[in-house]
């Protein structure tokens, strides 16, 4: 007879804790210290190192020796892979992201859907000396980027206050924010200018499936100095062309206009 009670709420107490941990990891840029996990996930530090301990044994996280510090395990990569690999989308997508790259000199990415921020799951690098370089499982903040903007007007709910700032130009009010999404709604597309780091610049676009469901996000993103807001509008049209050609490969179609620049844009 599997067992009843309180004992099966404390171990999923412990999965749950375990998850948040690893979770912690994407917010990092690299290896990281008990006490960050522990202040990341609000988690006491004892339980955060004995949590890893039983990570580590499972291949979940490495222990970096000599150091007190782990990063993610050959595990969790596995897994990825597996999970990637899966995913149609990223074959179909595969062409639309080269030619992306091609038109605009710029890195391009692919993002899905997800709770609460779509996240990166493929991209073609620039080939420009200076580029931006996305990261594959990356989240898109959904106040912040021109992805996460895409995901709010087509599939998220509404991003509650408080708002965090990364830098001066971060939408911090609500009630800009909405108006914002509102108009990406509209013409479907949108661009983020320094917001989550001040020196890179991105527009984005959506992918729709069969059944008119957010499928995929479409993404141009380059450093602020190059990709400033002409470029940013150049790049419109074609990242709206393949997003429309991507959303047809889906079974899906492209909604809104396509070239209006965002007015608020500075």
């Amino acid at each position: 007879m599997p067992p009843t009670g309180r004992p099966a709420e404390r171990r999923l107490a412990a999965v749950q804790r375990a998850l948040r941990i690893l979770d912690a990891f994407t917010q990092l840029p690299g290896d990281a210290g008990t006490n960050e996990l522990a202040r990341l996930t609000g988690i006491n530090a004892s339980t955060v190192s004995r949590t890893l301990s039983t990570m580590v044994d499972a291949g979940y996280v490495v222990h970096l020796p000599g150091s007190g510090r782990y990063r993610l395990g050959p595990h969790v990569l596995a897994l990825a892979n597996h999970a990637l690999g899966s995913l149609d989308l990223r074959g179909l997508a595969r062409p639309h992201l080269a030619a992306l790259e091609a038109a605009t000199g710029e890195t391009a990415t692919l993002s899905v859907p997800g709770d609460p921020d779509a996240v990166t799951v493929d991209f073609v690098s620039s080939r420009s000396s200076v580029a931006s370089i996305a990261r594959i499982g990356r989240p898109s903040v959904a106040h912040a980027t021109a992805t996460g903007k895409v995901m709010l007007a087509f599939a998220g709910s509404p991003a509650e206050p408080p708002l965090e700032r990364f830098t001066r130009r971060t939408v911090t009010d609500a009630a800009e924010l909405a108006a914002q999404v509102e108009q990406v709604r509209g013409q479907g597309w949108a661009w983020a200018q320094g917001e989550r780091e001040p020196d890179l610049n991105a527009v984005a676009a959506p992918v729709f499936g069969a059944g008119g469901e957010l499928a995929a996000i479409l993404g141009v993103q380059g450093p602020a100095g190059r990709f400033d807001a002409a470029a940013q509008d150049v790049a419109v049209p074609p990242l709206l062309e393949h997003a429309q050609a991507l959303s047809a490969e889906l079974g899906g179609a492209m909604i809104g206009e396509t070239e209006t620049p965002l007015p608020q844009r500075q």
